[in-house]
């Protein structure tokens, strides 16, 4: 049954016309549980919220799979807008950015151009960009473009997913380039040629590559809800004596809340995962397809309009 809730979300997430609704109703379709607001002084005011509990913030905002460099330009321009208002406001946040956003299906000329005026931005207003990981067949690309990219920038890193095959081998190819990386288990719906199917494995690759990337010297981003996935990275930390400043702990916006704040009492570096705008529909049905338990959020956020 969870299976097919899964793919069913995950169905949605790419459904073009429950998207488009979602655009125009806006975030009282029920976005509102995970997503930060629909504008930057939205996001701005959530951000600050989340500061004075002490807790760190990535932000992105949300789109993606542009077709029309027009729309891309568009969607840089909104990044570059983001990271000049992180640093306006003071804000204790880093900027997280999907580049199908920003033209990567387009083009290389057009995803280069626009990647190199928002790290050209983060390097001018200080604010670290991550380029997060999309789907399997979308994954060279991106680490390409990232290894490129890091040859000429120092305030990038990416993401690597564990339920893919071929993650160990990317850990030791990027390692080089002593990367900041964060380390998701995955959220999309890949076939059994490139991604373990069970869970047991994805845990077991998950747990392999955070031991290995700590063990490289390299920033590690833990980023899950999973609380034994959090207890073995205490455990590995203790146990080879990581710093803290080498790792932190990274959960999404709107799930396991209090648990943000119990792992900053803790002592732990705490950062939240804060989505904002008006293309949220896929995301958030790519979070319900993750636990399925999150519909209640959802519903409830919905039957209290």
């Amino acid at each position: 049954m969870e299976q097919a809730l899964k793919n069913f979300f995950l169905f949605l997430s790419k459904n073009k016309s429950f998207n488009k609704l979602a655009k125009k109703y806006g975030l009282r379709l029920g976005g509102s549980h995970f997503v930060g607001g629909e504008t930057i002084e939205q996001a701005v005011q959530t951000i600050k919220d989340l500061n004075s509990k002490g807790l760190s913030v990535t932000v992105d905002y949300l789109g993606e799979f542009v077709d029309t460099e027009k729309v891309a330009v568009e969607r840089t321009d909104h990044s570059i807008k983001t990271i000049e208002a992180i640093n306006r406001e003071k804000l204790d946040a880093q900027y997280s950015l999907k580049m199908t956003s920003m033209g990567m299906d387009i083009s290389d000329e057009v995803i280069m151009r626009n990647m190199r005026r928002i790290l050209e931005a983060g390097k001018k207003n200080n604010v670290f960009v991550t380029i997060d990981m999309e789907d399997s067949g979308r994954c060279q690309k991106t680490l390409d473009i990232f290894k490129e990219l890091k040859a000429e920038y120092d305030n990038v890193g990416t993401v690597v997913q564990t339920y893919l095959y071929r993650t160990e081998a990317d850990i030791d190819d990027l390692n080089k380039f002593s990367p900041n990386l964060r380390i998701v288990k995955g959220a999309y719906k890949e076939p059994v040629e490139v991604a373990f199917p069970d869970k047991k494995d994805v845990d077991e690759s998950f747990k392999k590559i955070v031991k290995k990337h700590m063990l490289n010297g390299n920033f590690t981003a833990i980023a899950t809800h999973d609380e034994a996935m959090i207890e073995y990275t205490k455990q590995i930390a203790k146990e080879y004596k990581i710093p803290k400043d080498q790792y932190e702990f990274q959960m999404l916006y709107g799930i396991r809340s209090e648990r943000h704040v119990e792992l900053l009492k803790e002592g732990y570096n705490m950062r939240v995962y804060l989505p904002f705008g008006t293309d949220w529909w896929g995301y958030n049905m790519r979070r319900l397809a993750e636990r399925p338990a999150n519909v209640a959020f959802v519903l409830k956020g919905v039957f209290k309009k």
